[in-house]
């Protein structure tokens, strides 16, 4: 067998390096065409509607009153079981708004600040909030945060539960609505959002009962 010289293999790939250098040259050159191309791939891959979006931008705002009302626990006098199921929500809803965020940023959506009492809607100059389904009122909110012990965590409960079911309706309206909830990412995510809301509400039934309290109907 013919051994070829190490020289020799080196001239042999200077072309071959040459070749896939100049390959290589046209995509670090690509202009904002390409990338707008290559989106427009991305979205007939992964189809999303404006219920998908409005399903993100709205339960950011949900989430984030779920947040205010868990980071109550600490300072109200919460029990041991209530601080334990607050701190799962606050890690779990953290992340999820992250996900939400990143969604939106992604397809070029607006992203909004979390606002814990609702979505920031402006009509021929005149602005308020809406409540997103399950949302607490403004009243509820100070309620709660009037709550010491035992009372807070009756209060905090009765209220998450409600909260929690305002969540699966969001996620079934997404799911009834035409063409929404194709996209992979959203999908799962709601999915996920309706299994783990699911799961707590009926956690939280069963402290409810424990407590000697009546769950809301």
């Amino acid at each position: 067998m013919t051994r070829l010289r190490p020289t020799f293999l080196a001239a042999a790939l200077i072309p071959v390096l040459a070749a896939c250098g100049a390959a290589r040259a046209p995509r670090t050159a690509m202009g904002p065409e390409v990338f707008k191309a290559r989106a427009r791939a991305d979205s007939l891959r992964y189809p999303y509607t404006q219920a998908d979006i409005e399903f993100m931008s709205g339960m950011i705002h949900h989430h984030a009153q779920a947040l205010v009302m868990s980071k109550m626990a600490p300072t109200h006098g919460a029990s041991p079981a209530i601080i334990r199921l607050t701190e799962r929500i606050i890690n779990a809803q953290n992340d999820d708004i992250v996900l939400m965020s990143n969604w939106l940023r992604d397809r070029n959506q607006p992203v909004p600040a979390p606002n814990p009492m609702g979505m920031p809607m402006d009509h021929g100059g005149m602005s308020h909030t809406m409540l997103m389904p399950g949302m607490l009122t403004e009243e509820q909110m100070q309620q709660l945060d009037a709550a010491r012990g035992e009372e807070f965590d009756r209060l905090f409960l009765t209220g998450m539960i409600q909260h929690h079911r305002g969540a699966v309706v969001m996620v079934r309206e997404l799911f009834s609505a035409q063409g929404a909830g194709q996209d992979e990412t959203m999908f799962k995510f709601a999915a996920d959002v309706e299994v783990d809301q699911s799961t707590e509400i009926k956690r939280m039934v069963t402290m409810l009962l424990e407590m000697g309290a009546i769950p809301p109907s």
